[in-house]
């Protein structure tokens, strides 16, 4: 077997003997039946975690080479002898060319790898198929969201859960122990019926993303549209001019801050909305609409597709000058100013409006680049609750009002000009700052004090129109009960 990273364990002794709980399986003998990918990926992540390791296969010779020289390959039958835990890392059609093992298999533990190619393709999960062809033997579904790549360059490069589940407690104990000496976090899903969903894990493509993804693109479709109508079909109707080079760059470019901009502003509306329902019914303690709920569960994908076109609105913007289209519009307009005599061009407006709006644009994507980084799960681990709470919040809302800054700076004067208004259409960034400025007046009036200790006082519990029970002393000495509404 090759030196490197490879050949040390994940886990030092001390760490291991520290842990009473998983020093009794750290040198035994573990069984695996297969011969492909997984199964030397898995052979070598068990060899390397100080477990002795029994190959099965068909073809010992032949497959001999593809293992590390530390595992003992030889024939199935004879692997199955040997360990009392056994990977069984075949595919669900092959299970049935173990059939003839099942006297051997009896009373071991089989540990299913398996996926499906599809979500649900089967009536019954391949760990419930390889149960009922083996019913002797006790099988506990695990190790199948874990890829081979992660196994052979350690649980540190990959996501370090294996996800495991049986009708045995005590299969499901071994297994997680021998998980945890392997470097990963063992997590029980409870009985065989979860095998299902765990199968399905591997195959589904981004499944929190499909929300947010469909958003963007509609938002997308829809301020590309508004713009190529002012930018491209007005002057072509109006004028006789041809605009259609615009699109790829310009018409592009205009609309990527527009998307970024409201699903930044997205991102911290839900929450707007849930503290006026609190304020409403008084209350924390009623749900949500499914609709809201959802909502607020997506919001970090939402802030993210945010920063995402907020960066390709960047790189555009830096690309603009490259065109050669405005090669060409900068040498007709010194042309044309040669040829009027015009020596001084400067506008001062204009200048300090370019300036501070690229200064303020600049400021906000550094602020959503961080907003950005720290939702990712390795950086939020590292941060306490009131260091997470304070960048997504209170920057994340800084970030929102400079965004509207810099899109204020970009429309100045220009909301006013009544040359702005193709077919009697407003600009485009007017109406990307509906929703943003919405939450940022929201945000002022929840800041009110009368505002705020209200609502801090249903965020810890209190509710309105409930009646809590008190006790008075009477004029003999005695107490009496009785009870306030807690709106007095």
């Amino acid at each position: 077997m090759s030196g490197g990273d490879m050949a040390k364990p994940l886990l030092g002794h001390q760490s291991m003997e520290g842990d009473p709980s998983i020093t009794p399986v750290a040198g035994r003998t573990i069984g695996v039946l297969g011969s492909g990918d997984f199964a030397r990926s898995l052979a070598i992540r068990l060899v390397c975690s100080g477990f002795k390791v029994v190959v099965g296969s068909r073809n010992p010779k032949r497959k001999a080479g593809l293992f590390p020289s530390e595992a003992e390959v030889t024939f199935q039958a004879d692997a199955v002898k040997k360990t009392d835990v056994i990977f069984v890392a075949v595919f669900r059609e092959h299970y049935s060319t173990l059939c003839d093992l099942a006297d051997v298999l009896a009373g071991k533990i089989l540990v299913d790898v398996s996926n499906n190619t599809e979500m649900n393709h089967h009536k019954e999960s391949n760990a419930e198929y390889l149960a009922s062809l083996f019913p002797a033997c006790t099988v506990v579904k695990g190790f199948n969201v874990v890829s081979a790549w992660t196994l052979q360059s350690g649980a540190r490069d990959g996501n370090k859960q294996v996800l495991i589940c049986s009708n045995n407690q005590e299969a499901k104990r071994t297994v997680a122990e021998i998980a945890q000496v392997m470097g990963f976090t063992p997590v029980d899903m409870g009985c065989m019926s979860s095998a299902c969903e765990i199968e399905n894990i591997p195959l589904r493509l981004l499944p929190a993303w499909k929300i947010p993804i469909f958003l963007a693109l509609g938002l997308f479709l829809c301020f590309f549209t508004y713009n190529l109508i002012r930018q491209v079909i007005h002057p072509y109707i109006r004028e006789q001019k041809n605009k259609l080079y615009k699109i790829p760059i310009e018409v592009v470019n205009t609309t990527l801050p527009c998307v970024a901009y409201v699903m930044l502003s997205l991102v911290y509306l839900p929450g707007v909305l849930a503290a006026c329902l609190q304020l409403y019914h008084g209350t924390k303690y009623r749900r949500f609409p499914d609709w809201l709920d959802q909502w607020l569960r997506h919001r970090k994908q939402i802030g993210l597709l945010s920063f995402f076109c907020a960066a390709l609105h960047a790189v555009y913007s830096l690309c603009l000058p490259m065109r050669r289209s405005h090669r060409y519009q900068l040498i007709e307009t010194a042309v044309k100013q040669a040829m009027e005599k015009k020596m001084n061009i400067w506008v001062e407006e204009e200048v300090w409006r370019m300036e501070i709006y690229i200064s303020v644009g600049i400021i906000a994507l550094g602020l959503l680049s961080l907003l950005a980084i720290t939702s990712l799960p390795s950086i939020a681990n590292s941060l306490n609750w009131r260091e997470f709470s304070f960048i997504q919040s209170t920057l994340g809302f800084i970030a929102l009002v400079i965004s509207t800054l810099h899109t204020l700076t970009y429309g100045w004067s220009r909301a006013f000009d009544e040359n702005q208004y193709k077919f009697y259409l407003p600009p485009t960034y007017t109406l990307t700052l509906l929703v943003p400025c919405t939450v940022i007046l929201a945000k002022v009036i929840f800041n009110f004090p009368c505002v705020q200790q209200r609502l801090l006082r249903i965020r810890r519990g209190w509710e309105k129109g409930r009646y809590v029970k008190f006790v008075l002393p009477s004029a003999t000495g005695e107490y009496s009960s009785g009870e306030t509404s807690s709106n007095v």
